[in-house]
């Protein structure tokens, strides 16, 4: 059977015939359903033979469609309101009911000149007696539900075009569509003042927004020429009073401007409404006016007025918005007197350029120009006249319209260029060329002709430099050779003018391809753990384990501690590797606490920049919790150089940790970095004596002194001494004679991966 056949099929009995009515409308049904009862649900009946594909409607079901009740020979005539876009789904749904009989629900909108736009809902109901050809349901208005969803879901919408979007004209744009799409609107407009040279304020249409399958063409453009001023035309009036008003013919209405247009286009009404807002203080923001309009008349229709407010107020604080984020950047970024990018902005862009050509391998150039003789129009002629020539080559520079580039003033005569990446010499020369002839035209200040010329020197990336600083100084030190050698020139930098650039620069690519390594190294889990164990002064018993990170390379060479380190501090990557070693250590304790060691320490070394962090104790926290250990099995090793920098910052956060349980070493003591005075105020569990006082025992007289004083002053404080490094016998006998309680040293261990430390305490057990 066609698609189409039951809308469209005619009936092949007489549309009068009353025995039919009887027949499709039961008078039992008539009996339990008055029209009273209809009108007050907001529903109403309908009936349909499936052998005829004939409809009989009630008064409510008829007045719901916007058709006559009673008998209708075909579905068409009972859903010719509906609209077109909903026709073909409701279609759909007709022909599962004639040939399956289920149980259907199906939303579709009707839509008339006198009520709007409006949605029902068709619902079959169940058959009293399976098998009969006639199947009876309700239609449901359910237009106030619809319009309560989309008021929510329309303002969610608007608020995330509006909150956060980066431009006006974006946000304003897509919610202007959104009116449309969503209530009906064939176009919208936004409408805002603006400024004529002779000062008088008139509104224009700042952004649009039209379906672009309707013929609007001449509408648009009219829109788009127009200016009104305040109380002109509908526009006009809306910004004058700041209240919402309809037009209700577009075409015969005198006050509407563009009734030729409308007319041409078919548009007939319109609504406009301000875009204000008000404050708490009672104080109204006025920014625009929003108008929509429509080729039918939609008066009655109240979706949009209920929105308007809403809308409005959601789209002026926008504009407040970024308008202060605009002044803020512009404070920020902006050189007041020349309008160009200011030092700090400048060194910002260039810094990230010197970022983003690090990892792409680009080049680029930066331009340094100052200008010549300029203090001597300043002196002659006044500082208003140097503003105007520093004013005007700012321009002029603007005026180059160099792709790409950016043009900065760094601060009194003294301009820069940052140029696009990829410029041969040949084509900065040609650049340097139009700054100086820029720099040589003539400025008029008060009928007097003003001279200057410029001196520039050219640094390029990664040749005179890899960093923003090194690029400015470079650029300088050019320009200045160029002023020494007699101005009005451009010159580039060359390699003798700082002798120990060259090495500079190999430093600094050493160091920067580190630091992409260990990017990758944390990614690509290239580190691991071995574990230094510290005995009891018996060496019998291992009572901890001091975590020290290793490196292994994706080709298997193991990077040193002492090359990676130090670059992972300047870079601050050593947080990130701090935290992994933490949590790897905390896991690989709680495995050796399972297999054999119960009562094992692990210590962990933390740098300065993880210990001044006042929310470390609570991270340590979780970490331990979530591997199932205790905070006292947990030490935390820090260097007495590191507390005595930062005491202000450093202390608290040991005293919170000692708080909940975790024990404080204090790494490299006797260093030289503590007062006694403030060693004792410390809250620390123990002390580790540095290897290089150990070294030198027992024959070095010094070192022996200092650590029996470190071992006397460590049994007196009540803490525990670690002594580290020990490898000769001799030296394990003396810190014994002198009650040393831990030792730790490759003459009793070697750092050991966790599976040695489990496979040693297996062999342990078995034996």
């Amino acid at each position: 059977m066609h698609e189409h056949s039951l809308l469209c099929r005619p009936s092949p009995t007489a549309a009068n015939d009353p025995d039919l009515t009887q027949k499709l409308w039961p008078a039992r049904v008539q009996a339990t359903l008055p029209d009273a009862a209809e009108t007050m649900g907001l529903f109403g009946h309908w009936w349909c033979d499936m052998h005829t594909g004939e409809w009989v409607l009630s008064t409510g079901a008829a007045s719901a469609l916007d058709v006559n009740a009673g008998l209708h020979r075909t579905g068409a005539s009972c859903f010719e309101q509906v609209l077109p876009d909903d026709v073909l789904a409701l279609m759909a749904v007709l022909r599962q009911l004639r040939e399956a009989g289920p149980a259907i629900e199906c939303e579709f909108r009707i839509i008339n000149e006198f009520d709007g736009l409006r949605w029902l809902r068709l619902v079959s109901l169940p058959q009293a007696q399976p098998g009969l050809a006639i199947q009876t349901g309700v239609v449901i208005d359910v237009t106030s539900t619809r319009l309560a969803a989309m008021r929510e879901r329309f303002c969610f919408e608007s608020t995330q075009f509006l909150i956060g979007a980066p431009t006006l004209g974006e946000s304003v744009t897509k919610v202007i569509q959104l009116v449309c799409d969503n209530l009906g609107w064939e176009c919208g407009a936004y409408w805002a003042l603006e400024q004529e040279q002779m000062g008088d304020h008139q509104l224009a249409c700042q952004y649009e927004w039209h379906k672009r399958d309707y013929p609007l063409a001449a509408f648009i453009r009219q829109t788009a020429a127009l200016r009104l001023a305040p109380g002109e035309g509908l526009v006009g009036n809306v910004w004058r009073t700041m209240q919402p008003a309809w037009v209700e013919n577009m075409a015969t209405d005198q006050d509407f401007l563009r009734r030729k247009s409308a007319h041409e286009c078919g548009l007939q009404s319109g609504y406009a409404f301000p875009v204000s807002y008000v404050t708490v203080d009672g104080r109204r923001h006025s920014h625009g006016v929003l108008e929509f309009y429509s080729s039918l008349s939609r008066q009655r229709e109240a979706q949009l007025p209920s929105l308007s407010a809403t809308i409005g107020a959601l789209i002026a604080q926008t504009v407040l918005r970024i308008a202060q984020q605009e002044l803020i950047r512009q404070l920020a970024q902006v050189d007041d007197l020349t309008g160009l990018a200011n030092r700090k902005h400048f060194h910002h862009l260039l810094d990230a350029a010197c970022l983003g050509a690090t990892s792409t391998g680009a080049t680029f150039a930066v331009l340094n120009i100052d200008l010549d003789r300029f203090k001597l129009i300043n002196d002659a002629f006044g500082h208003e006249a140097g503003n105007l020539v520093l004013h005007e080559f700012a321009q002029r520079l603007q005026g180059l319209e160099l792709e790409g580039c950016t043009a900065g003033r760094l601060g009194g005569d003294e301009f820069a260029i940052l140029m696009a990446p990829g410029q041969t010499t040949a084509q900065l020369q040609a650049v340097g060329a139009r700054v100086l002839l820029a720099a040589r035209m003539p400025f008029l200040f008060e009928r007097q002709e003003l001279t200057v010329s410029a001196s520039v020197g050219v640094s390029v990336f990664p040749d005179n430099g890899w960093t923003g600083s090194e690029l400015m100084r470079s650029a300088d030190a050019a320009m200045y050779r160029r002023k020494n050698g007699g101005r009005n020139g451009l010159n580039f930098f060359s390699d003798g003018t700082v002798e120990n650039l060259a090495e500079q620069r190999s430093t600094l690519a050493k160091q920067l391809t580190m630091e992409a390594e260990l990017h990758r190294a944390l990614v690509s889990n290239e580190f691991f753990l071995e574990y230094q164990p510290v005995f009891d002064r018996d060496a019998e018993h291992m009572v901890a384990v001091e975590a020290l990170i290793r490196w292994r390379r994706q080709n298997g060479d193991i990077v040193r501690p002492d090359l990676f380190i130090p670059v992972a501090e300047q870079s601050r990557l050593i947080v990130q590797i701090g935290r992994w070693v933490v949590q790897q250590a905390c896991r690989d304790l709680a495995q050796l606490h399972r297999c054999g060691f119960p009562d094992l320490q692990v210590n962990v070394n933390m740098a300065a920049p993880e210990f001044v962090n006042a929310s470390l104790p609570g991270e340590l926290m979780a970490v331990i919790e979530a591997c199932g250990i205790a905070p006292h099995h947990l030490c935390v090793e820090l260097t007495e150089g590191l507390v005595m920098k930062q005491p202000d910052k450093v202390i608290p956060v040991m005293g919170a940790l000692r708080q909940l349980g975790f024990k404080i070493s204090l790494d490299d003591f006797g260093m030289g970095h503590s007062s006694l005075s403030r060693m004792k105020k410390l809250p620390i569990s123990s002390v580790k004596i540095d290897r290089s006082f150990v070294s030198g025992l027992p024959h070095d007289r010094g070192d022996g002194a200092i650590v029996r004083t470190i071992l006397d002053l460590g049994r007196h404080m009540k803490l525990q001494v670690i002594a580290e490094g020990v490898e000769t016998d001799a030296q394990l006998i003396f810190l014994r004679q002198f009650g040393c309680t831990l030792i730790q040293g490759f003459l009793l261990s070697r750092p050991k991966t966790i599976s040695e430390l489990m496979a040693a305490q297996a062999h342990i057990t078995s034996e």
